[in-house]
């Protein structure tokens, strides 16, 4: 296996890892502010907050080491990508900025506004909106290269494509959807039959959405990128696994049985399909201009970052086992009896 497939490899991980706990997140803050407009916020608060409280720091560690990675394999995606995700990157990071001022005041026991609620509610779904854009934009068709060697941002061609809007409608109900049925799980470790009853149904609610989202998007890319969509053809089986793993997930929550190997199935489901649409999309990092092999650091350089990542993972992947073991599953945390005596 080439450096090149190996560096890839290693930051769709770190991505996928990104994924799975933002998902979580983003999801929960929208649940939370949801249930406070619908009268429900006193039946699922405690849950989420149990949750938020030990993860929302290391959250985004994930992320940083994506792109941080990104970069250091991949030199030229600076140049490519800098001036298109200018605005989506600014407006993620001051509503990242926004949701750890309200993690803060939270945790720290000021109360937060109405105002900051309706702002911590709606980036968990503008966040992964802001960020689904580099998603789409690899595909191509929304950078342009003059003769000159300027790179320019065709920001009409994204606004007005329906492929992108598709990846934006995916993007919203898939965090939706896995971070509801995480709640699920948690909820009914925690013997919150109050609390499991609503996020089950918001679970089974955005069940059927992200499937049918995920088929639009999957004939988008026809119309928008017809080589990477014979790719995917060719690369179904994982798509058929990832639906199985679907219907898995959801019959299990449906009859209320096993649902943390639900969870699993979740994950599976998001892990074939992601790790499919990666592997479709090789070896374009932005068709047709930057490809894995063509735009690849030093020998040494990959090495050395492959070296870094990896050991990363060692040590975060740990670390959140422990942070799960400690507090999220602790037997007395898991049901709000961590103070008891």
């Amino acid at each position: 296996m080439s450096y090149e497939v190996i560096g890839i490899t290693v930051l769709w991980l770190f991505l996928f890892g990104y994924l799975i706990v933002a998902s979580i997140d983003f999801g929960a803050g929208f649940f939370s502010y949801f249930s406070s407009i619908t009268g429900k916020r006193h039946l699922i608060q405690n849950v989420i907050e149990r949750y938020l409280s030990p993860v929302w720091e290391v959250t985004n560690v994930f992320l940083v080491f994506f792109f941080v990675g990104f970069v250091g394999f991949f030199p030229d995606t600076a140049f490519y990508y800098g001036t298109a995700l200018l605005v989506p990157g600014s407006v993620a990071i001051v509503l990242l900025a926004i949701r750890g001022s309200y993690y803060a005041f939270n945790t720290y026991g000021t109360r937060a506004s109405k105002v900051y609620m309706l702002l911590y509610g709606a980036s968990g779904l503008l966040i992964p909106a802001a960020l689904s854009t580099v998603m789409t934009i690899s595909e191509g068709g929304y950078i342009e290269v003059t003769g000159e060697g300027v790179v320019r941002f065709l920001f009409w061609n994204l606004l007005k494509s329906t492929y992108s809007w598709s990846v934006v409608l995916l993007a919203l109900v898939s965090v939706l959807y896995i971070s509801a049925m995480f709640l699920s799980y948690y909820a009914y470790k925690a013997d919150d039959r109050p609390a499991f009853e609503v996020v089950r149904k918001y679970a089974l609610a955005w069940s059927v959405p992200t499937i049918l989202s995920s088929l639009l998007v999957f004939f988008s890319i026809r119309g928008h990128n017809p080589e990477h969509f014979e790719n995917l053809l060719s690369l179904s089986g994982m798509f058929v696994a990832s639906f199985l793993c679907f219907l898995v997930a959801v019959s299990l929550v449906w009859t209320r049985k096993q649902l943390g190997w639900a969870f699993v199935f979740v994950m599976l489901q998001f892990g074939f399909a992601f790790f499919g649409y990666g592997a479709g999309h090789l070896p374009y990092i932005l068709y047709p201009y930057l490809t894995i092999y063509g735009n690849f650091t030093s020998d040494a350089m990959a090495v050395a970052l492959i070296i870094a990542f990896v050991l990363g993972l060692l040590l975060l992947i740990p670390s959140l086992y422990l942070l799960m073991r400690l507090f999220l599953f602790d037997a007395k945390y898991v049901k709000g009896k961590l103070d008891s005596h």
